[in-house]
């Protein structure tokens, strides 16, 4: 069951905010009927790129024997975090 601040997993790419499958975010807000969530992405210095509405088929709870891997994101027009 995936709640309110866990650390989640997005499970496919979303191009128009430079995100890719297997980047990490937090659940800031966990809505009534369980199969959306607010998620934050944020940069290694804390900035965010996205808060987004996510179904519980776009993330996952990141598992145990998982390790962080860090990556440049591509520049996005009108990004005010870059």
């Amino acid at each position: 069951m995936i709640r309110e601040l866990d650390i989640v997993v997005l499970t496919h790419d979303i191009k128009e905010y430079g995100l890719t499958e297997g980047d990490i975010g937090a659940v800031v807000h966990c809505y009534s009927d369980s199969n959306a969530y607010e998620v934050e992405f944020v940069t290694a210095a804390g900035k965010t790129i996205a808060v987004l509405t996510l179904s519980s088929d776009a993330i996952r709870l990141m598992k145990d024997r998982e390790i962080l891997h860090v990556r440049k994101i591509a520049q996005q027009a009108g990004a005010s975090w870059i």
